[in-house]
């Protein structure tokens, strides 16, 4: 059924963005803008945008090579017809960290728009620097979210050193990430690769991706997610969630992750739920053939998620969690339980599902630990199932 998805979904994907050549292309530096880095651009982009979102044709913005000085921009549709962003250049969000709103770049109620190649340079150094001095620092921008839109793709893209998350797929449906390399360091927060809200119908592919968060992080309400030959180290890994923080929070289902390697990151494969009532669910997920390089936690489930331990509602966690499955994992552990499975007394883990696991400590065996998990073990499995 997961092949039969996948192939429904490229297939869908290939027809809704296959662009014929262009009738009409707006060159940023007509209306503007300066490639010097310094120049304040956001007008020339909005400009452009313009002309391109008004245009009866399928309409190209091309952005040159040099370094372009954006501001909080807002792109918003709906268009006549489609539009392709095509970059060769760098854009730059102010180096500073007082800007006033959550995010940088926005694309909102858009049906029909790529984005292909180019870099996004969130510079977020100065933001994480006051983060870590303890002192009172703003949340920081997102550095690209697509909200409210469809048929999205996003392809051949660079984003780094956001101030926090990169890119944020949200209340979004049919969207296609390839080839996206996404950078900032181990140390710097929040800094999500990829985060998907509240969306259906999204596929990342050929993904490398660096940083000081979650890898991928999946939400609420989010469905359909196909991840495949994706890098993720340093990180957090690939996680489902955090979920179940609201009573009335969505379920997360159909997910599949696939061969993905793990490179030094704090998890691999990681489903996060608040400890508290709600009605959230996680359901139908596969991870397959996945490779652990000195990776500290490589299979996790935790439901007693609280991060720092501050304000935690030490309450059995509502979330729903069943049909899980872990096929052809492998690789080294960092820590002596590599496989790890903290589930609720009052709503035990499910369905669980582990198939061809080897994992290692230092070479020698590893250890697992089960709290209130249920399921089954196929093939040979390393270290020793704890499920019931």
């Amino acid at each position: 059924m997961a092949k039969s998805f996948l192939s429904f979904l490229l297939f869908s994907i290939l027809v809704v963005f296959y662009l014929p050549l262009s009738k009409a292309e707006y060159n940023i530096m007509s209306f503007g803008a300066k490639s010097n880095g310094h120049t304040d651009s956001t007008k020339a982009f909005l400009k452009a945008w313009s002309s391109a979102c008004s245009s009866s044709n399928e309409a190209t913005i091309y952005v040159p090579s040099g370094k372009f000085l954006v501001g909080h921009v807002q792109f918003k549709g709906p268009c006549k017809s489609r539009v392709l962003i095509k970059m060769k250049g760098t854009l730059l969000a102010p180096s500073d960290y007082k800007g006033s709103g959550n995010e940088w770049i926005v694309f909102k109620n858009i049906d029909g728009l790529a984005i292909q190649g180019g870099t996004v340079d969130g510079r977020g150094q100065a933001l994480w620097k006051c983060k870590e001095s303890g002192k009172n620092c703003p949340h920081g921008w997102r550095s690209m979210l697509f909200d409210h839109s469809k048929n999205i793709k996003i392809e051949d893209l660079t984003s780094v050193n956001s101030k926090q998350f990169h890119i944020v797929i949200h209340s979004t449906q049919r969207v296609m990430l390839r080839k996206v390399t996404i950078i900032a360091p181990d140390e710097s927060p929040n800094t999500d690769g990829i985060n998907i809200q509240k969306s259906s119908d999204v596929t990342v592919l050929d993904a490398n991706i660096k940083t000081g968060d979650d890898c991928i992080s999946m939400s609420g309400g989010t469905r359909n997610v196909w991840a495949e030959r994706i890098s993720c180290g340093p990180g957090h890994g690939i996680s489902i969630g955090s979920i179940g923080k609201s009573y009335n929070e969505k379920g997360v289902q159909n997910i599949t992750v696939k061969d993905t390697v793990f490179t030094g990151s704090d998890n691999g494969l990681r489903i996060k739920a608040w400890g508290r009532p709600t009605t959230a669910y996680v359901r139908g997920v596969v991870f397959e053939n996945s490779i652990m390089k000195n990776v500290k936690n490589p299979i996790i489930i935790n439901q007693n998620y609280c991060p720092h331990s501050k304000n935690c509602p030490n309450k059995h966690s509502g979330v729903t969690i069943s049909d899980i499955s872990y096929n052809n994992i492998q690789g080294s552990s960092k820590s002596s339980v590599a496989v790890k499975f903290d589930c609720s007394p009052a709503n035990p883990c499910k369905g669980i599902s582990l198939k061809n696991i080897k994992l290692t400590y230092h070479g020698g065996l590893a250890k697992s630990s089960c709290k209130y998990a249920r399921g089954k073990s196929y093939g040979n499995v390393n270290p020793k199932s704890c499920l019931t």
